[in-house]
């Protein structure tokens, strides 16, 4: 049976109660860069990801190669795309480092040891980590894990990271100042499984810095 809501004013709005697959309700997609035990790198799509401060939290299911990367050796790159890369993410979207697949993956994914390859992406040697940055990526943060924390059900980890270095595409960056420009750069958004960028600046919150010249917010 739907369920009814009453919104503010008294207006009386329907809302369906729905129980979705999903709750990918709109969050940008990460590539995260891992090194496996041969020192070859692991390259894999996140689209569970949120920054607080230096750090950047990341949602990752347990069984992956990433995963056992990670508590092995806690480095990593997480590098964030434009919109126009969404078919590489697509490309690697079906893909596993890990051999032999583990069985809750078999029947989706495929064993790749070359993901930037099959993703026709191309590795950028990192500063101060040793996974490789994605050279493709506009934004790429060097980082290091501080925290892994298992899920209640035991499927996923929440990962901490700590943000050692930020790289830019210098076209993005508002000249002369240490900041992106928003007007000029654009993650690729993952909305309920479909691939979305931006659309046009509705306004900017009240705490910007690079809002200057820009109409107010109304």
């Amino acid at each position: 049976m739907n369920s009814a809501s009453q919104a503010p004013g008294g207006t009386d709005r329907r809302h369906l109660t729905i129980t979705p697959s999903i709750l990918y309700f709109g969050t940008p997609v990460a590539l995260l860069s891992t090194e496996n035990a041969d020192g070859t790198p692991n390259l894999a799509p996140v689209s569970s990801a949120w920054a607080l401060g230096q750090a950047v939290v990341l949602g990752i299911g347990r069984e992956s190669r990433t995963a056992h990367n990670l508590a092995a050796r806690p480095e990593l790159v997480i590098s964030l795309p434009s919109p126009e890369l969404w078919q590489a993410v697509e490309r690697l979207a079906p893909l596993t480092g890990a051999n032999p697949v583990p069985p809750g993956k078999r029947a989706v994914y495929r064993h790749e040891p070359d993901k930037f390859g099959a993703a026709g992406l191309h590795p950028q040697e990192s500063e101060v980590v040793r996974p490789p940055r994605v050279a493709e990526c506009p934004l790429q943060l060097e980082a290091r894990v501080r925290q892994l924390t298992p899920s209640a059900d035991g499927v996923f980890w929440a990962v901490e990271t700590e943000v050692l270095r930020v790289h830019a595409d210098p076209r993005i960056v508002v000249p002369g100042t240490q900041h992106i420009d928003p007007a000029l750069w654009s993650p690729l958004i993952f909305n309920f499984r479909h691939y979305h960028g931006l659309g046009p600046e509705l306004g900017h919150g009240f705490r910007s810095e690079t809002a200057t010249g820009r109409p107010e917010t109304p």
